[in-house]
């Protein structure tokens, strides 16, 4: 499944299929559907990465985080510390 925010009308905001969500630009895997969650924002929302490679990060402002593909570097859009369905874990 192919994941990239910012695509209007996104297509995979209500999907909950298992699977692995990959860059749409690159194919790197990102998100496992485990980690996805029901939210009110446009995109799908997750509380982790597949990995510790698969996002690289960069602080944007205080409680964000700018995140993009970690292989291709490839605009995914942030991480919302402490936004979680559970205290402390984050939104991507």
């Amino acid at each position: 499944m192919s994941f990239c925010s910012f695509q209007g009308g996104e297509v995979f905001k209500d999907h909950f299929q298992p699977g692995i969500y990959v860059c749409a630009k690159c194919g790197h895997e990102l998100f496992s559907s485990r980690a996805k969650y029901e939210h009110s924002s446009p995109w799908p929302a997750f509380t982790e990465t597949l990995r510790g490679d698969s996002v690289a990060k960069r602080e944007e402002r205080p409680g964000a985080l700018k995140v993009t593909c970690g292989k291709c570097g490839n605009g995914l859009g942030h991480e919302f510390l402490n936004d979680g369905p559970k205290r402390g874990q984050s939104r991507f």
